[in-house]
């Protein structure tokens, strides 16, 4: 199997069954409009193979390349939570774009409050990427403390 597939029968598994999951997901929430279902995962395959693709590997060159980003190592700061960001407005962007009737009749919740939570979530996710680059310098020195106190307790005994 990992000579046809290149992966474990494990991973097989699990991709089959997120996607199963995707797609009886998008089934019950375009209520059996299959060629909608069709546009929505060829679509979404394109846009992210053809655009997203290289709008991430140009956007992470010109982060490295702003001076001091990367010899401190502020890459990843800003790079994950874009990343999260990202993923959010992928999976949920017709939503946050505008409220659909169908997704209110379906579910009987209201469809209007994706944008503002999608900015928070994002603010949020970057705030907590800072807050953890900027305590970093106090987790190294107290691990480096506790440390140098196992090493002392180590040659005493």
């Amino acid at each position: 199997m990992r000579r046809w597939y290149g992966e474990g029968p494990l991973h097989f598994v699990a991709l089959s069954a997120s996607l199963a999951v995707a797609g009886y997901a998008g089934a019950r929430l375009l209520d059996g409009d299959w060629f909608a279902i069709a546009v929505w995962f060829v679509g979404a395959a394109v846009l992210h193979d053809l655009l997203l693709v290289p709008l991430y590997g140009v956007a992470d060159r010109a982060l490295r390349r702003v001076p001091g980003v990367r010899r401190r190592g502020l890459t990843n700061t800003v790079r994950v939570p874009a990343a999260l960001s990202g993923l959010l407005l992928l999976v949920w962007f017709p939503l946050i774009l505008g409220p659909d009737p169908r997704y209110e009749r379906a579910t009987a919740l209201p469809g209007g409050v994706f944008l503002l939570r999608w900015l928070v979530i994002s603010v949020l996710l970057f705030a907590l990427s800072a807050l953890w680059r900027v305590t970093r310098p106090l987790r190294r020195r107290r691990s480096a403390a506790d440390a140098r106190l196992t090493d002392a307790s180590s040659t005493e005994g």
